[in-house]
């Protein structure tokens, strides 16, 4: 049975049972700041679970996709851990227990495949209960399952909880008896390779206090409304029904592992004595391709793009591994052309968006390959000469500094340099690299704390919710309202007042005001009223329903109860509505010319300025930049209507709506036009009436963003009429001083360029001749100390130190001993540079890089022949008195 035969089935004998169907949610659709992905089918269940929002229905069963990265270096060591997976789940929230979820997960397991089940043996089910849930025994009894294939087990096997004060309870597993030939009998109490697990029910049935962890936390007691979480791994399910060992040998991975074996010449599990569940390295490197390819298709399709932060930082990790891997084994060109398509087709029978977007994703996967064997190449020059330089010092380690270097910089991976490295018989500093590494993942852990908001943080706002009910929004309609003062916050908690000099949190149990989102900057304006005024600076959503203004109180006092004007700025509105329909015109200007593949994948814009990202694998040329441009101000001069309404999602679909990738959106979405298919966004900003009233459109600025990424910068309206009049005088006052025709300005901007490089190039030869006239000189006044040939001097002003201690040296007897010393006082600081360099006959205790750390106190580097360093407070003659004072 295919994964998405399984898939379909599940979801049907749910449905058929009084289920709502819950689509996947993208990966990184979560709120939850502690997760980067989604990593279990109940995530996107969890407002309703911790009593955050309610359900809309009482009964829901989805197939989750999920990430788990914490063990990314294990993935391929087992036949039985991904990256990717996907969870089968049937959720209740109140509705039904124990005796409800227990009998829907038998009857879909034993169900005979031509009646729509699984068709599992029930003879080869075993059943684990919590220690004391005797409840969940007796229903397992009841339903079929003998006591003897009934385990009760402990709180670390059979009971869950979030991890945080809140709903947990006893699991009941279900696992498959897969035959002697894979273990021990005796149950998964005895081997849980033979007797596999496929699916895990949890019984939401207390509520958990502070504690410390997992193992460690009082339950306070029975909660009202009980819940009903499962999980069926829908990869480990398919190797039970499709009769294979592992995943790596199921329908949606097999394709990509026989590809990858195919491109590097290697057999998957028929080494020499060894079986396919056991680690061979190339066994291993092929299952990473596999896994880490799929994983890279399931992210991109969900909106994530490769980056050096955040969820972007694990897919590049993910991309960069599945490259290097193929490498190992022996094929060194693009492979994701070879495998991408291959991880699509076996994954689009699920997720069909997977080919209709294939070109969009295949763009950021194959630019990143590019972008990382260019990578590849510059860290390895880099990583070699650090070793040269590394065993020149007579060192046994490379620094973990440099490691972190090429890591964090370069991008190069830290398995690979300690790889290169030991091939050089050197070792790294790998704990210096780990605590560079700590210390940079503790600054990123720091700022998204500073950044965080989670459970409680927001629980003064969710009473406001839940005491006064939901702000009434009224940005699409009213530039002014009537309002009353239903609270006010000072670091998140509410007070009775506020004073002139305040800056508070304010919200109003009616608002014109537009929240920040959708990449629209918050509206401008004030509240007026009889006690007091202020100017709001700031305007978000802390949670659903609710409208938070920041208020900078600018006479007398606002008070809970007041009632004010609240009024936008009527200018900054009309600005923020050019912009963000502008936004609009850019992408559908940017899908005529380049096409349907340069989609969105970010924007942000405030009144009369806006900037896109958009997947585009490399710059816009010139011509190509005027004709995206002339494309947006002809929708322009076109005066398309421009129009707004609310529909159901399914629908927006339908009608070809663009929807920006990774967000998640309510069943009812907002639906912005622009001469009706012409452009057609989910969209909750605000917008003109017509294009006509954008003005104008003009870019000014295009750049990278990252691989396959590109940002495009403009103005509208009056910002873009005075943006274009500033280019106009600066052109008028070029011609004006060249004394030329504005059109033959470029041709004489260029002949001036070209002679003034054709300048610079004579005078710094003029100044290397004359550095090399000095060097010789020095070379033969050199005064010989203890039979070492000495040069000490202070470089001039414009000399480059080393270039002169390089030329000196040259200059000089090779086979006799020789030090040569230049020192440069930056004039800017009281740090003196010091350039020491050795003839190739200098003896070791008189290397460059000893007598550079012997003269500034330890400070500098480099090798014998040649190093240099730093030092503060000190002159050029103090230091190099010092030096010839060693030698």
């Amino acid at each position: 049975m295919r994964t998405a035969e399984i898939k379909r089935r599940f979801l049907a004998h749910f449905e058929a049972n009084g289920h709502a169907v819950v689509p996947s949610a993208p990966l990184p659709a979560i709120s939850d700041p502690n997760l980067l992905f989604i990593n279990a089918g109940m995530v996107q269940f969890v407002p309703y679970f911790l009593g955050q929002q309610s359900p809309p229905y009482a009964r829901a069963t989805s197939v989750q996709k999920c990430i788990r990265t914490p063990d990314i270096d294990e993935v391929g060591k087992t036949s039985r851990h991904g990256t990717f997976f996907q969870m089968n789940g049937n959720f209740s929230f109140g509705d039904y227990f124990k005796d409800g979820a227990i009998p829907l997960a038998w009857d879909l397991a034993t169900t005979s495949v031509e009646a729509g089940g699984f068709g599992l043996d029930p003879e080869r089910i075993w059943a684990t209960v919590y220690l004391d849930d005797d409840e969940a025994y007796d229903i397992w009894r009841a339903t079929g399952v003998p006591t003897e294939r009934i385990v009760r087990r402990g709180k670390a096997d059979n009971f869950w909880s979030m991890g945080i004060p809140g709903p947990c309870g006893p699991c009941s597993e279900l696992y498959y008896d897969r035959g002697p030939e894979y273990g021990r009998e005796g149950g998964p109490e005895v081997d849980e390779d033979r007797y596999l697990e496929f699916w895990n029910l949890v019984f939401m049935q207390f509520e958990r206090g502070p504690g410390v962890g997992k193992e460690d936390f009082p339950i306070l007691g029975d909660l009202p409304a009980r819940n009903i979480d499962t999980g069926m791994g829908l990869e480990r399910m398919a190797s039970l029904l499709q009769g294979v060992d592992n995943l790596y040998e199921i329908d949606e991975v097999k394709p990509i592992l026989d590809r990858a074996a195919e491109l590097t010449g290697k057999r998957y599990g028929v080494h020499s004595g060894h079986a396919a569940n056991q680690s061979h390295p190339d066994d291993v490197r092929l299952r990473v391709v596999a896994d880490h390819v799929r994983t890279a298709l399931m992210l991109i399709g969900d909106g994530v793009t490769p980056s050096n932060e955040g969820r972007g930082y694990v897919l590049r990790r993910i991309m960069r591994r599945a490259i290097r891997s193929v490498r190992l084994l022996g094929y060194q060109d693009r492979a994701l052309p070879e495998l991408l398509p291959v991880a699509r087709d076996c994954m689009a029978p699920s997720y069909p968006e997977l080919a209709e977007e294939f070109g969009r994703i295949s763009q950021y996967a194959y630019a990143e390959e590019d972008a990382f064997l260019a990578t590849l190449r510059a860290g390895t020059t880099i990583l070699d000469t650090a070793i040269a330089e590394t065993k020149s010092a007579g060192q046994p380690a490379l620094s973990g500094d440099k490691a972190f270097q090429l890591h964090d910089t370069y991008g190069f991976p830290i398995d690979l340099t300690l790889e290169i490295a030991a091939e050089q018989g050197l070792q790294v500093d790998a704990d210096g690299f780990r605590r560079l590494m700590a210390d940079q993942r503790s600054r990123a852990k720091a700022d998204a704390q500073a950044r965080k908001t989670g459970h409680t943080d927001l629980s003064a706002y969710r009473r406001i919710v839940d005491t006064t009910g939901p702000t009434h929004w009224r940005a699409y309609t009213d530039l002014t309202t009537e309002s009353t003062i239903v609270a006010i916050l000072t670091d998140g908690e509410p007070v009775p007042a506020a004073t002139e000099g305040q800056i508070v949190t304010v919200v109003l149990d009616v608002t014109p005001f537009y929240a920040e989102s959708g990449g629209q900057a918050a509206d401008a304006g004030h509240l007026t009223g009889p006690d007091g005024a202020g100017e709001v600076i700031d305007v978000q959503r802390p949670v659903k329903g609710l409208v938070a203004h920041q208020v900078r109180v600018t006479a007398g006092h606002l008070t809970v109860g007041a009632r004010l004007t609240a009024r936008v700025d009527a200018s900054w509105r009309l600005g923020a509505r050019q912009a963000h329909s502008g936004t609009h015109v850019l992408h559908a200007a940017l899908r005529q010319v380049l096409g349907p593949t340069a989609l969105q994948s970010g924007s942000y814009n405030r009144p009369g300025y806006l900037r896109l990202d958009f997947a585009w694998p490399g710059g816009l040329s010139p011509a190509t930049r005027s004709e995206v441009e002339d494309v947006a101000n002809q929708a322009l001069r076109d005066d398309l209507p421009v129009t707004a309404q609310v529909m159901p999602l399914t629908r927006a679909r339908d009608l070809g709506a663009l929807a920006l990738f990774g967000e998640t959106y309510d069943e009812q979405v907002r639906v912005v036009e622009i001469g009706g298919a012409w452009s057609r966004e989910l969209c909750g900003g605000t917008h003109v009436t017509h294009s006509s009233q954008i003005g104008l459109l003009a870019l000014t600025g295009e750049s990278s963003v990252g691989a396959g990424h590109r940002r495009v910068e403009a103005v509208v309206g009056l910002d873009g009429l005075r943006y274009l009049t500033r280019e106009r005088d600066l052109v008028t006052q070029l011609a004006a001083q060249l004394q030329a025709p504005r059109e033959d300005l470029p041709e004489r901007i260029g002949a001036l360029l070209g002679r003034a490089k054709t300048a610079e190039r004579r005078a710094d030869q003029l100044t290397r001749e004359l550095t090399a006239q000095r060097a010789r000189r020095l070379a033969a006044d050199a005064v010989r100390i203890n039979g070492t040939r000495h040069v000490a001097v202070v470089a001039a002003d414009g000399e480059d130190p080393r270039q002169l201690a390089e030329l000196i040296r040259a200059a000089l007897p090779q086979d006799q001993p020789g030090v040569v010393a230049v020192a440069a006082s930056a004039s800017a600081s009281r740090n003196t540079r010091l350039v020491v360099a050795t003839t190739a006959a200098t003896p070791d205790p008189l290397g460059a890089v000893h007598l550079v750390k012997a003269t500034l106190d330890g400070r500098g580097g480099g090798t014998a022949r040649l190093a240099q360093g730093g030092a503060s407070g000190r002159t050029a003659e103090e230091i190099l008195t010092a030096l010839t004072a060693i030698i």
